[in-house]
């Protein structure tokens, strides 16, 4: 009996008419579609896009070259190399991320200790070229410098979270 139901099904063509019938329920209903670059989609508080490396308020760089953000990349798209400065700190000489390896997963900014790299809001960046998404210490620094006060903003609503 089984075996007759499904020679049936297979020739009335069932699944097609099930899929058509759903097609003509949504047709006449409205559509919801945004136009994107006129109109922005609301964006999620904890949305982590473009990377950017934060300063204290005296100028001076956060990172302290500790290499916990590229210890805990799962990706190992950071890449990181220290010297010692005359007064005994220790600073970035070359700090890279390669963001076509980034998988935003927000880790390397967890890890952080001195809150220096953080994912700000910024989606719309884009590449011509593979070597265009490779963002060195001084891209960061200048995406800090230019975002800071909506970086510093968002911290702040995110630190009860944290």
């Amino acid at each position: 009996m089984e075996t007759i139901r499904n020679f049936f099904k297979t020739f009335l063509l069932v699944e097609l008419v099930k899929g058509l019938a759903l097609t003509g329920r949504h047709f006449f209903q409205r559509k919801i579609t945004v136009q994107f670059p006129e109109e922005k989609t609301p964006q999620s508080p904890r949305f982590r896009g473009l990377h950017a490396q934060r300063r204290y308020p005296n100028g001076e760089e956060r990172c302290i070259a500790c290499k916990l953000c590229e210890a805990v990349c799962p990706a190992m798209a950071i890449t990181i190399e220290s010297e010692q400065r005359d007064d005994g700190t220790r600073r970035t000489s070359r700090y890279e991320i390669d963001l076509t390896k980034c998988i935003f997963c927000g880790f390397c900014e967890e890890s952080c200790p001195v809150d220096s790299i953080v994912e700000t809001h910024i989606l719309e960046y884009h590449g011509e070229k593979r070597g265009d998404l490779y963002y060195t210490k001084q891209m960061l620094l200048a995406v800090g410098d230019q975002y800071e006060a909506e970086i510093a903003k968002n911290r702040e609503l995110d630190a009860k979270y944290r």
